[in-house]
């Protein structure tokens, strides 16, 4: 494989990052890959950011976005994946904040709803803690858990 000029990194950084969000992680991992050196690795990422190609906080508000309502992750799940992909909790938990309580309380209810209809127990304490399980596999806080689950009533959940 042929060693990249710097400006050629640069051209093919932009690129990748034309495509798609990316956090500062993923393109320096990428950079890596494509064997650039670590000058100019860190020369072009300062380029990238001065030029709004990556913006860590318009990533990480599109990846929460997404994260929520096309997966159904919880808060919990959701941090630490940024936490994985190296983005600053001064950015993140701002953002992880600004998810609206009742949809979120919706979401968790309807997820709890349909996997209710799934789970095989042997009585109430059973099913509720394998939806319990279930939930808190999802990144979502206990407190929030209980909430849903105590407002079910003996027809399903209660519409509040």
């Amino acid at each position: 494989m042929k060693e990249l000029s710097e400006q050629e990194a640069l051209y093919k950084a932009e690129a990748y990052c034309s495509l798609a969000e990316h956090c500062l992680s993923e393109v320096a991992e990428k950079l890596e890959q494509w064997g650039v050196s670590s000058e100019s690795k860190t020369r072009i990422l300062k380029k990238l950011v001065a030029e709004r190609f990556i913006d860590e906080s318009r990533y990480c508000r599109f990846f929460i976005h997404d994260k929520f309502k096309y997966n159904k992750w919880g808060r919990n799940k959701i941090a630490q994946a940024l936490w994985q992909k190296k983005i600053d909790r001064q950015v993140s938990d701002p953002l992880l904040g600004s998810i609206d309580e009742e949809e979120y309380r919706n979401v968790l209810c309807g997820l709890l709803e349909a996997k209710r209809k799934t789970v095989k127990a042997r009585n109430e304490y059973e099913l509720n803690g394998k939806l319990i399980r279930f939930a808190l596999g999802r990144g979502f806080e206990m407190n929030e858990i209980k909430a849903c689950l105590s407002l079910r009533d003996d027809d399903g959940f209660m519409d509040e």
